[in-house]
């Protein structure tokens, strides 16, 4: 059985809220024009989840899942397909979310150095993506800089440079394969 990785943030389940958030350039509600309330948008999520991850597969989830009744969470989570591990996201119950068994991992960062990726909540200095390839110690020339991808930032654009924003909003609410992301 083959096992993909995905990555996806800022799901914001149960955040009746976030329907009411305007994009400060636009003044149009973000999510809220899509949805009539959390119920629905956590179904839509929910089913855009499922739509590609498979039972086994890994997801990377880079903060803020849910704002909300826990306990609705604990009976909606597990519908959710794959083995999840959560970066940390400033909107998170850290103690609630590692203790429940709700993730296998509970990490303010990931690195992927054989994908050239750096997982993070939010966009990171650019300073930390520079990574040794190789140990001749020559720096920077046997740099590379990994690329970021974060989330926190909902429908924004990353800041320029090597950077991918995660959040649902900017990737049509669905988790997105680890393959297509890494650096050639």
């Amino acid at each position: 059985m083959s096992r993909d990785i995905w990555v996806v943030s800022d799901t914001h389940l149960m955040h009746e809220n976030i329907l009411k958030f305007k994009d400060d350039k636009t003044g149009n509600l973000v999510r809220g024009h899509l949805f009539s309330n959390a119920n629905e948008m956590d179904e839509y999520i929910l089913e855009k989840w499922n739509s590609v991850v498979k039972q086994g597969d890994i997801v990377y989830h880079l903060g803020d899942v849910f704002i909300g009744d826990k306990e609705r969470f604990k009976t909606m989570w597990p519908k959710f397909r794959g083995s999840k591990r959560l970066i940390v996201g400033n909107h998170d119950d850290i103690k609630f979310l590692s203790s429940g068994g709700f993730f296998q991992k509970v990490q303010m960062w990931r690195m992927f150095q054989e994908f050239g990726l750096m997982l993070s909540h939010v966009p990171l200095h650019e300073s930390n993506l520079l990574r040794l390839v190789d140990r001749s110690g020559v720096y920077p020339d046997d740099c590379i800089t990994l690329k970021n991808l974060h989330g926190h930032i909902h429908q924004n654009h990353s800041p320029e440079g090597p950077y991918k924003n995660m959040s649902v909003e900017a990737i049509d609410y669905t988790p997105v394969n680890i393959e297509e992301l890494r650096i050639k």
